[in-house]
């Protein structure tokens, strides 16, 4: 599964096949995007979709609502195996979904706190994080500063519990999922921080606009110089044959070689 996963509203199928032509996978929504009363629709429309499993999560309410049940039902009769919890916070909750390939959308104050535990499960194979459910969830109005110089910017609670997934999953070996860039017509915003979420060490970003897609691509794409500096650094360690040795001018030792490995692995996706 590449870099750049879209959601798509289960009440309207007529989006799923563009959105799995445009992203490398597809979270199909069964909560938020949809309203109460075509939730029942929803659930019809992503049982009778023509998506590929493999490139396919489907979103569910949380499993505190009544909603879940059903969600999970409908899944079961599926041909969709990997879910998105909404709200995931419950550890027995999640482990009990063994069926099921996880992601957990870590995105209240008891998702993020946790997320470590979370990422333990056998059946979780990724988490994400949300910023605006929860700031919400403590009581605030908003997760990014709306002025001043740092706007655009996440508040600090919301980059604390950015790095506090991230840190779960990658403790676990499990894929990390930035949040979503909320405001779409900001493409330059969106490049910046997910040229970030690449640094960090995010496996994938979620978008919710299909023009988001090739700006969240183009960021986790290395560019043919830094394919070419990765391979000759590489050659350079096998020629070395120690585990630290100069190369222009600086020392490389395990960390860097891992992170060329890593810009080629990119490069093969």
């Amino acid at each position: 599964m590449g870099p750049a996963l879209l959601f798509a509203p289960a009440d309207r199928p007529e989006r799923f096949a563009k959105a799995a032509e445009r992203s490398d996978a597809v979270i199909v929504d069964l909560e938020d995007a949809v309203a109460p009363a075509a939730k029942a629709q929803a659930r019809e429309n992503m049982l009778n979709s023509t998506l590929d499993p493999a490139k396919t999560m489907i979103r569910i309410n949380a499993l505190d609502t009544a909603e879940s049940a059903l969600d999970l039902a409908a899944v079961r009769a599926s041909k969709f195996t990997t879910i998105m919890v909404a709200k995931a916070s419950h550890v027995d909750a999640i482990a009990a979904l063994s069926d099921f390939s996880v992601v957990a959308l870590c995105e209240s104050a008891a998702g993020v706190l946790a997320a470590a535990k979370l990422a333990e499960l056998p059946n979780v194979v990724a988490l994400m994080w949300g910023a605006e459910d929860l700031v919400a969830s403590l009581g605030g109005t908003s997760s990014r500063f709306v002025r001043g110089p740092q706007a655009g910017g996440y508040r600090a609670v919301a980059t604390h519990a950015r790095s506090q997934l991230l840190l779960a999953a990658g403790a676990a070996g499990k894929v990390a999922i930035d949040s979503i860039y909320a405001d779409f017509a900001d493409l330059a915003g969106l490049a910046e921080e997910a040229e970030d979420a690449v640094a960090s060490g995010f496996g994938a970003k979620a978008s919710i606009h299909p023009s988001q897609v090739a700006v969240i691509r183009d960021a986790y794409r290395p560019t043919a110089a830094e394919v070419s500096a990765a391979g000759e650094l590489l050659a350079a360690a096998d020629a070395a044959g120690t585990g630290v040795f100069a190369y222009k001018g600086q020392m490389v030792d395990g960390p860097i070689l891992l992170h060329a490995r890593q810009t080629l692995r990119r490069s093969a996706t």
